[in-house]
């Protein structure tokens, strides 16, 4: 599917680069197909040189002749580079989109061509290859378009297949989330000091029981709910920790970080999607 295509990755940064990895490592194509660009000379020359792909600081020579375009930017250079392409990119190029909060219509407009956009929210862990990923389909992309861009993600992580009015959710969720289980690692780690475990060590039990309880939901497929009753025993630790998260809010904040990472994305649709 992806090995006879030329694929641009457009800003290939920390994400660009991740699936540039994913993709060769899972041999779904070969280098000589790759060809990334940034503004940035000294991070293209690692990439090439870790890859041996072609490099470029100029977007549009990278965007033409391409099968796919992927577009690895920040929202809010999504009107600069988008006006960049316009002169190269034809209807039949497929247009991956990674930038949160830009829609697939706002992206075909500025390209000012009628050509197949998917939108794509993946996250940092792309970079070890245990991603998850919604993607979305323009009013252009058809069934195959999606399979494609499915099969991209597909070599750093999981993926689903949402409607595009999703996706906001999606940025707030999965985009966003890696940042609120750091924050529960790095608190947790620090409980451990506190109560007298040298840091490298909390700092081991911390990642691994994070790493382990999301096993846990993904492998057996009980609610969280279920297998946290399952070790809560009367009396014991684990509901006197409860109580406490209870206490000080926990769910509520989680919730509340979800929301307003959720209405920052359709902000910087209304900003840079004008």
């Amino acid at each position: 599917m992806l090995s006879n295509k030329k694929i641009a990755v457009i800003g290939a940064g920390n994400m660009g680069g991740a699936l540039i990895g994913g993709l060769l490592r899972a041999k779904l194509t070969a280098p000589k197909n790759i060809v990334a660009s940034r503004h940035n000379e000294e991070a293209l020359a690692e990439l090439k040189k870790k890859w041996g792909i072609r490099t470029t600081t100029d977007n549009t020579d990278a965007a033409a002749g391409a099968d796919v375009v992927i577009l690895a930017i920040k929202p809010q250079v999504c009107a600069q580079v988008l006006s960049e392409l316009a002169s190269v990119i034809k209807p039949a190029q497929l247009i991956v989109s990674l930038m949160a909060g830009i829609t697939t219509k706002t992206i075909a407009q500025k390209l000012g061509q009628a050509c197949p956009v998917v939108r794509a929210m993946p996250n940092t862990p792309c970079l070890v290859d245990a991603g998850a990923t919604a993607i979305a389909a323009g009013a252009h992309a058809h069934d195959n378009d999606l399979a494609l861009a499915e099969r991209i993600f597909s070599s750093v992580g999981k993926v689903v297949i949402l409607p595009e009015s999703a996706m906001d959710a999606v940025t707030g969720l999965s985009g966003t989330g890696p940042v609120y289980i750091f924050m529960v690692i790095e608190a947790m780690i620090d409980g451990g000091v506190k109560m007298g475990l040298p840091r490298k060590i909390a700092a081991q039990l911390a990642a691994q029981t994070v790493l382990g309880a999301a096993k846990l939901v993904i492998e057996t497929g009980k609610h969280p709910a279920i297998l946290k009753d399952e070790v809560t025993t009367p009396g014991g630790t684990a509901i006197n920790a409860i109580h406490m998260l209870e206490t000080k809010g926990l769910r509520s904040v989680l919730i509340d970080a979800i929301v307003t990472a959720t209405q920052r994305s359709q902000e910087l649709s209304r900003l840079y999607g004008e």
